[in-house]
């Protein structure tokens, strides 16, 4: 087997479309968007990704999702929220949804996170933007 290495910083961020659907456009542009650094689900493995979530103003993106595979993510930059788009995790945080686990986020501030998923990655039941409540 081959070790794979590549630049992060030097690749492009792709849509994220594929993945999680249209939700991941809004008003023309891509708030999702994925940079995949390995992929190796036709081998048996899973498959791993950078994904940047940058919310329009005022806005926080609400996505519901069941684990297909165990999911491990690590943020490095921003974090997810409450309902209401107030800060819960930060950067350096790390979580994991097992295989079968529903469950959501809510992010309201540009968010970088590496997410691995040890085959195949989340379904995902819907990806909305909706308004921040006032505070």
């Amino acid at each position: 087997m081959q070790s794979i290495n590549v630049d992060a910083e030097t690749m492009e961020w792709m849509p994220a479309t594929p993945f999680y659907g249209p939700g991941a456009s809004f008003a023309g542009k891509d708030i999702v968007q994925l940079k995949v650094l390995s992929d190796r689900r036709a081998e048996g493995g899973g498959i791993a990704w950078l994904v940047r979530f940058t919310p329009p103003d005022g806005k926080v993106i609400r996505i519901v999702a069941v684990a297909l595979s165990d999911e491990h993510i690590f943020g490095l930059d921003g974090g997810r929220g409450t309902k209401s788009g107030a800060p819960l995790r930060a950067k350096g945080n790390y979580g994991l949804n097992p295989k079968g686990k529903p469950h959501s986020a809510f992010i309201a501030t540009e968010t970088v996170a590496l997410v691995i998923y040890n085959g195949e990655p989340d379904a995902i039941r819907s990806l909305d933007v909706v308004d921040k409540p006032a505070a």
